[in-house]
């Protein structure tokens, strides 16, 4: 019962968390959180509860920012339509991606899928016509029915059901029966095959779904910044990703929203401050968060949560 309460009163401060945010920071910033934490939760959906370390998953968050950008842009549908058709486009691109990927475990999956999210960085980069090549996809507007969404503060709470919305299904995915499998076959493939499950399907569908929500967190990235430029089919912004899921803690589901929001704070301090070496300041963090705390900030504090009740 008291760990129901407490369950109760995180979900109500995170509401009021989210709410709150763009008063108390620059809110393009807050923005940034909302999208780089559902890219983390989509990495922790498939990593944690699958077993499956991907190294492309910015193929599927480039995917969309572009798709999501030619929608807008060409089109001039609202944004979240532009949204959620980025995040069907990269959703429709992992599947001919991971049923070739799943068939491989362990680090032969991650080269796999950091292989084929090169082929897409390859194919953004020639496809200038449609992606603007090397310099990338611009003026990307934030239509909404007529709505001046300009300001960044607006936008943020326009944006923010979206990413609640994803952060939703993955929640639902995680604590539903195709969940519960999931974590049995990366626990043990083949007894979850030896009782009748299919595991290589089941980690499709998982990789499906992951890219699903980090195509939620692209379009919104790119319908954010107005702009889709190479970077975000880079391989590095999946190493961000995967970075934000271990500072949080792998398999918490939550804790990728704690990294995303430690990271891009973090990184908005050093770059006000004037501090060019941005990443040897996250990469030192990130050694003594994975030294001390093997859990992750959020696994460890829910730990310790759970001991005292």
């Amino acid at each position: 019962m008291r760990s129901r309460w407490l369950g109760w009163a995180l979900l109500v401060a995170g509401v009021l968390g989210a709410l709150w945010l763009p008063n108390g920071l620059y809110p393009a910033v807050a923005v940034d959180m909302l999208c780089w934490a559902l890219f983390a939760v989509a990495i922790d959906l498939l990593l944690g509860y699958g077993g499956l370390l991907s190294f492309g998953h910015a193929a599927f968050w480039g995917t969309s920012a572009y798709t999501a950008g030619i929608i807008a842009a060409r089109l001039g549908t609202p944004f979240p339509v532009a949204v959620l058709g980025g995040a069907l486009a990269a959703a429709a691109l992992a599947v001919p991606i991971g049923y070739l990927a799943v068939k491989r475990t362990g680090i032969y999956f991650a080269m796999v899928t950091l292989a084929f999210a090169q082929m897409v960085y390859f194919v953004a980069n020639e496809w200038s016509a449609v992606t603007g090549g090397e310099n990338g996809l611009q003026s990307v507007p934030r239509e909404l029915f007529g709505l001046d969404l300009s300001d960044p503060y607006y936008f943020y709470y326009a944006a923010l059901p979206i990413a609640a919305l994803g952060l939703l299904l993955a929640w639902r995915v995680v604590h539903s029966p195709f969940g519960r499998v999931l974590t049995a076959v990366r626990d043990n493939p083949a007894r979850a095959r030896a009782l009748g499950y299919p595991a290589h399907r089941y980690k499709l569908v998982a990789f499906v779904l992951s890219a699903f929500v980090a195509g939620l967190g692209g379009g919104l990235f790119a319908v954010a910044h107005g702009f889709v430029s190479l970077d975000v089919v880079h391989w590095t912004t999946s190493g961000k990703g995967v970075v934000l899921v271990v500072l949080g803690g792998i398999g918490t589901l939550w804790g990728g929203v704690v990294g995303a929001a430690l990271v891009v704070n973090l990184e908005d301090q050093l770059s006000q401050a004037g501090f060019t070496l941005i990443g040897l300041v996250t990469g030192g963090i990130f050694v003594i968060v994975v030294l001390l705390f093997r859990r992750g900030i959020w696994g460890t504090v829910a730990q310790l949560l759970r001991r005292r009740l």
